[in-house]
């Protein structure tokens, strides 16, 4: 899987590309972190993105620090997944309603 961080929102800006590589890797989350100069996602601000091949890619914006656990929550149930799909969305607390896009495999 590939976690891209915008590094034109304050998040980006301020690290948390490498905060959230710490996470993942202390959590055992097979990941590469990455960094993009924008995603797009300006109208929802501090935005990150997870892919893997033959997965859904998502979008999520109005990220901040506080969503870390939401974050390693989402990486775990998509690793676990076959294609990148959730039946319930529940267990991804309140980075449920930060979606911003899902883009088929």
């Amino acid at each position: 899987m590939r976690i891209t961080l915008c590094t034109s929102c304050a998040l980006g800006r301020g690290g948390f590309a490498e905060t959230l590589g710490a996470a993942v890797a202390a959590e055992g989350i097979a990941a590469e972190i990455a960094t993009a100069e924008c995603l797009s996602g300006c109208t929802r601000p501090s935005s990150i993105a997870f892919r893997a091949p033959g997965k859904t890619a998502y979008l999520f914006g109005d990220l901040t620090e506080d969503d870390l656990p939401d974050l390693l929550t989402f990486a775990r149930l998509y690793a676990a997944s076959a294609d990148g799909t959730f039946a319930d969305a529940r267990p991804l607390g309140r980075l449920r309603f930060k979606a911003m896009a899902r883009i088929p495999g």
